[in-house]
Parts: structure tokens; sequence; C-alpha cells
């Protein structure tokens, strides 16, 4: 049985609450030194089912904000019972404790420079979507994984969830027929954004190190300690900072990350030819960043339309005027083929509406975990079992660099306002500078930006 089948039929099965039965003996024999880089929400979900697997030892933590240890301190005494050293800085983590799995959570403009450190210094990697903050760094990133060896998985656990495998079987069955245009979304509700004024930074914050390579803007956060500080019209941090573009690229690098690599995962396309993309902020209202308060800058919506070979793919975000839309829920991503439409959602699975109104629409349900509905606990089986067997891990870095670059594009085609034609081959732009200008960005002194 090849491996593909082996995941697919074992998830299929249901086999959701236990790993593979192979990493369940491989983990009796093998404990890697195991750290967490960011020690927020999600990177706390992530070693929760690294722990449960039984193949790992908590050695490190690693946050720049102190009041991030408690919680995760308490997360590993009830998973594995260690007791992790704790670490402001990441360099200095992996010299000490020599790791063989780094896991980085940390926001999307520190996802590079950690995950390339870990395996120079012999770690494989599992790191969060979007892969980076500049397409630029998402290749030093594959180039580096390639150089050392090491497995680097990334979080798109969409790849690896039952409905949306069981989807990807309808398609390349042949039960939609030839797909001509594939729409994905993610709409939720908002409304206009209140400046947020600049507050002093917490004691227990190196502000200047969570910065880190990217701009250094005023402290206009929270507690993590108090998740739902300022939900709708957060601060930077924590968890704010995705609609801050200094930081990340708004809603379609956080969502349309998962989305649009279903497309490309599902087809096996790999790069679109020419890329369009406008949005603003006309409910939001305009961007306020002065020394005393600030609004994030990110759009609060945004379209984009990416022509590939096959099929012409169309991408939708909004923070305004929430509803479900047309047929299920309001994430997800429509495939309109010639026998039909198949909407492969989150929570609510995949429906398949048939052009033939005789024949009844298919629909599988979702099959997630808690908390946060989501499919880690598959996607660090798969990662175990690429560094046990020395293969390429569903969510292989150089897969998700492809996917990645989609949502970064669409943001280069926003800011120039024009539409792009794009080798992906050669990852250029045909014949305009300003837009190659773009595909990477100057650090702040005292940061190199990595070398491709």
């Amino acid at each position: 049985m090849n491996r593909r089948h082996f995941l697919h039929s074992s998830l299929a099965a249901g086999a959701l609450a236990t790993l593979p039965t192979s990493l369940r003996a491989a983990s009796t024999t093998q404990k890697y030194r195991t750290v967490l880089i960011g020690c927020g929400w999600w990177g706390n979900n992530i070693l929760r089912e690294a722990m449960a697997s039984g193949a790992c030892q908590v050695v490190g933590l690693c946050d720049v904000d102190a009041r991030q240890f408690e919680a995760t301190q308490k997360n590993v005494a009830s998973g594995t019972g260690d007791t992790p050293k704790q670490f402001k800085d990441y360099r200095e983590m992996l010299g000490q404790v020599k790791p063989e799995i780094a896991i980085v959570a940390t926001p999307d403009h520190w996802h590079a420079l950690p995950t390339i450190a870990a395996v120079q210094a012999g770690a494989h990697v599992y790191v969060e979507k979007p892969i980076g903050h500049t397409i630029m760094e998402g290749r030093a990133m594959v180039n580096a994984a390639r150089r050392t060896g090491k497995v680097v998985q990334v979080g798109t656990h969409r790849r690896i969830s039952p409905h949306n495998v069981s989807a990807r079987d309808f398609v390349r069955s042949g039960k939609l027929g030839d797909i001509g245009m594939v729409k994905c979304f993610v709409n939720y509700g908002g409304g206009p954004e209140t400046p947020l004024p600049t507050v002093d930074v917490p004691k227990e914050l190196d502000w200047d190190f969570w910065c880190g390579p990217a701009p250094l803007r005023p402290f206009n956060g929270g507690d993590p300690r108090t998740p739902t500080i300022g939900a709708g019209n957060r601060g930077i941090h924590p968890r704010g900072f995705r609609n801050y573009l200094d930081y990340a690229n708004g809603t379609i690098a956080d969502w349309g990350v998962h989305w649009l690599d279903q497309v490309l995962w599902i087809t096996d396309e790999r790069y679109p030819k020419t890329i369009f993309s406008a949005g603003g902020r006309p409910i939001a209202g305009p961007v306020v960043s002065t020394a005393s308060e600030q609004t994030s800058d990110a759009p609060d919506h945004q379209l984009a339309t990416y022509a590939f070979d096959r099929f012409t793919v169309y991408w939708e975000n909004r923070r305004f005027a929430g509803n479900a839309t047309d047929k299920g829920e309001n994430v997800g991503c429509y495939f309109y083929g010639t026998k039909g439409i198949l909407h492969v959602g989150w929570q609510q699975g995949w429906t398949f509406y048939p052009s033939n109104p005789r024949e009844t629409p298919i629909s599988e349900p979702a099959q997630l975990h808690t908390p946060d509905a989501q499919n880690i606990k598959e996607l660090w089986a798969d990662f175990l079992e690429a560094i046990s067997r020395g293969t390429k891990p569903v969510c292989d870095i150089g897969d998700i660099h492809l996917s990645t670059n989609l949502p970064l594009l669409a943001m280069i085609s926003l800011k120039l306002g024009r539409s792009l034609a794009w080798d992906g081959e050669r990852e250029q732009f045909t014949n305009d500078a300003a837009a190659h200008a773009l595909l990477r960005r100057n650090y702040r002194k005292g940061w190199e930006y990595p070398k491709v």
C-alpha cells in the first residue's frame, strides 16, 4: 500500500481519534526533542497534538511575551509532564536545547527567520501558514529545507481533513466533469473601525523584538490572557496582527491561503498566468496611523482573479454584511464543473449539486477536532511519518510556497492597482520592475533578509 493510499484509506475509515498504527508503534521507541516558537493560542493547539502523539519531549518554549508562558507550561504539564526551558530569543534556544522538531507558530512576519534557523540547526519544522510575508521569504525557506534535507510541514491542515480528501477524490474521479471556474470566499460581518489608542508596552513584552525585521509601530494591544480583548477591532498583539500589513497580509493571506491551496491541491495546477486584485476600506474607514492612535490598514474587502491555463479562479472576502452565501456556509470554495457545482466548506463538509435536476445532491459532513474545528492531529501524524520514512509530507513547504504566493501576488496587484503577468517557473513578473520590487522588502536595521 503506498503512502497516499494509506492516508486516504485510514482517514476515510474515520480513524480520526488515534494515530495510524505505524506511528503509534514508532512513537513508543522515538521521542523527538521538540520546541515551540510562539506560545499563543494556535501554537498551543499544535503543541497539544504534538504531545498527544506520544512522540515528543517538550524541551523548550520561546516567546517575546512572557505572559504567554504560564498557560503554555500548564498545557505541557498536563500533556507530558515535561519541564521545558523558557527563552525569549529563538536563536539562543536552538543553540542550547538542540531540538529535533521545532514548531513555528509566530505571526506571519516571523515565519521565515526561525524556520530557516531551525533547519540549519538540524531540526525538522512544522510552521504555520502563510509561510512568509513576502514571496522571496518563502523561496528562501524552501531552499533552506532542500539544502538541509529537513522535513518542513506547513499548517494547511485542510489537505488532510477527511471531507477535503474525499472532495478531492470526487473531483479527480471525473464526477464533477471539466472545471471552468472556481470561486473561493471568506465573508464575515463587521463595521466601521474605531482607532485604538497607543498604550504603554507591558513590562513582560519585548515589543522591539516582537516587531523584529518589520517596521516598529506604536503598541496598541492587550493581554493575551484575555483572548476577547478588542474582538472585531483588535490591536496588533495579541491576534490582531493579521490586519496590519507590516506584519501580515489581511484576510486573503490568513484565510485565503487555505482555500486557494485547495484549488492547487485538487487540480494539480501550480501557477496563474495573470492576477488582478481590487479592494478597499469603504466600511472600515480610512487608515489612521499617528503616534497616539491607529487603525488596522488591511482592506475590509478584497476581490482577486487568477487566470490559470485550464480555468479561472475568483477570490472574495469581506468584513461586513456577514451572512451565509448561496448554498452552504460563508467559508470555502465552489468548483463549477460541467456536471454540477461542488461546494467544499469548512464546518459543514462538502455538497455536490448536480446540473441534472433529476439527480439528488450528495453531501459529506466534516470530521473536525476541538478546539477550533481543525485537523492538526492528522497533519501531525503525517509530519511524523514523513520524518520517520524520509518522505514528502502532505503540506510540504515547496507546495505551500506556491499556495502562499497566490494571496501575496494579489496583494501586490492591489498595491499597484493593475493586472500582473506572472512567470511562475522563474518567480518573476513579466516586464514589471515595480511589481518585481515587491517580491521582497527591506528588513529593519539589525535583521538580515534571508538569502535566496
